[in-house]
């Protein structure tokens, strides 16, 4: 099981912090406690659970070879699925304080974002987790999602339209 590391929850905090940011600030939504929220959650929960999969990535399929690559690819990209997506989501509510929009069509907006960005998902997890050395995968996932981030931002606003 990973710890969480200086450098991880730095890389975390800030990254994580920025791109929701960012996705705020283009969709009009900014808020100065919702950055401090997703800077504890990428520097807490999400500097600790997504190196512990990574890390449990590499200990399971850690031949060489395609198959294992695949797997690996496989892997990542359905952890980060449409309820992962949703509790990102989730999350963004709590920290605006918009508990009135929490609600079951939140699944909806993350199964549409995650269909629609999984072919570039497969891509980039791939590099990830196969041309990456594993100490860094976090700090490359997590700049992955930080512009995965903004996309949520954006499809909740294009996806909602079509609930």
């Amino acid at each position: 099981m990973a710890k969480i590391t200086l450098k991880n929850a730095c890389i975390g905090g800030l990254v994580y912090a920025l791109g929701d940011s960012i996705a705020t600030i283009l969709t009009g939504q900014f808020l100065y406690q919702r950055m401090l929220g997703m800077m504890l959650l990428g520097g807490g929960l999400l500097a600790w659970e997504i190196p512990t999969y990574f890390q449990y990535l590499e200990r399971r399929f850690h031949n060489p070879g395609y198959w294992s690559a695949i797997k690996r690819t496989l892997l990542a990209a359905l952890f980060f699925n449409p309820l992962w997506i949703a509790r990102h989501i989730l999350f963004t509510k709590v920290f605006a304080g918009q508990w009135q929009d929490i609600a079951l069509d939140i699944l909806v907006i993350a199964s549409q974002s995650f269909i629609y960005c999984f072919p570039i998902s497969l891509l980039v997890n791939y590099t990830i987790q196969n041309k990456i050395p594993l100490q860094w995968r976090f700090t490359v996932s997590s700049f992955y999602s930080a512009l995965m981030a903004i996309y949520f931002a954006l499809s909740e606003v294009l996806f909602a339209s079509t609930i």
